[in-house]
């Protein structure tokens, strides 16, 4: 339930198995992104500083670890994905400094944003990185089991 100072919307990113990658500390990084942008999407407007110190901590560490492993592993498209982390933690950078000036509406904005972001990111570059860094390992993309997904 989102609280009255928060968007009406009942969109509020949540954890599932649907984010699964099959790299355990990936996973586990990504389980604490989603779990701080959902608990910015239902903050009162009170609460938001502390939560973006806390997403913009978060995200430093959760992106040089992958940035780490990118360049490790020499992964191939690792410009483009670090490039695409550089570019959100400078947006989150940049709108905790706009906040400071009294507007939510900005904060909420980019927590909209991060939220519909995610997915993509994760499915797409993210599954990529653990798929190489598995097949590096184990010699194979990694085995996903996931709990109450449909079935096409």
């Amino acid at each position: 339930m989102n609280h009255p100072d928060s968007p009406a919307s009942n969109d509020t990113l949540a954890w599932s198995d649907a984010f699964l990658l099959g790299h355990g500390p990936m996973d586990t990084v990504h389980e604490e992104f989603v779990d701080i942008v959902g608990r910015l999407q239902r903050a009162d407007n009170a609460a938001l500083p502390a939560l973006m110190d806390e997403l913009v901590r978060h995200l430093k560490a959760h992106f040089e670890m992958e940035d780490k492993w990118m360049l490790e592993t020499d992964f191939p498209p690792r410009g483009c994905h670090m490039d695409e982390h550089a570019a959100v933690l400078a947006s989150v950078e940049e709108v905790r400094a706009e906040m400071e000036q009294g507007d939510p509406a900005i904060c909420r904005d980019l927590v909209e944003h991060l939220a519909a972001w995610f997915p993509g990111h994760a499915d797409h570059l993210d599954s990529a990185l653990a798929h190489w860094m598995s097949k590096l390992r184990f010699g194979g993309k990694p085995v996903v089991l996931r709990r109450d997904l449909p079935l096409r």
